[in-house]
């Protein structure tokens, strides 16, 4: 299973293991990352699994589509060139280990 590390708002880093193509969202999820609430479960309606993507990382994912951009304007925390959604990420394997995620402060 793919890794990707998770930055809490604090400073604490979790690596979380998630399924091949399954979304970081559910990987945060399952293994109780705080701060990713994913009150729609993942079907990109509400805005409540914002993250900042880490600057080493953004070029590792494929630009964001209409409706999650729609949806980061809606978001709680600052919006950022590097925000996205993270039940729209998919994790790969060429993820794998490289992927790093900053929770904000609020969703």
């Amino acid at each position: 299973m793919p890794s990707v590390t998770f930055v809490l708002p604090d400073g604490e880093r979790r690596e979380v293991n998630v399924l091949k193509g399954a979304s970081a969202m559910s990987g945060a999820v399952q293994s109780g990352i705080t701060g990713i609430v994913a009150e729609c479960g993942g079907s990109c309606a509400c805005a409540t699994c914002h993250v900042y993507v880490d600057p080493s990382c953004e070029g590792l994912l494929p630009e964001r589509g209409t409706l999650e951009d729609e949806l980061l304007d809606a978001v709680a925390a600052d919006r950022r060139p590097n925000s996205r959604l993270s039940c729209q990420i998919v994790v790969t394997p060429e993820l794998d280990g490289r992927l790093t995620l900053h929770v904000p402060e609020t969703q």
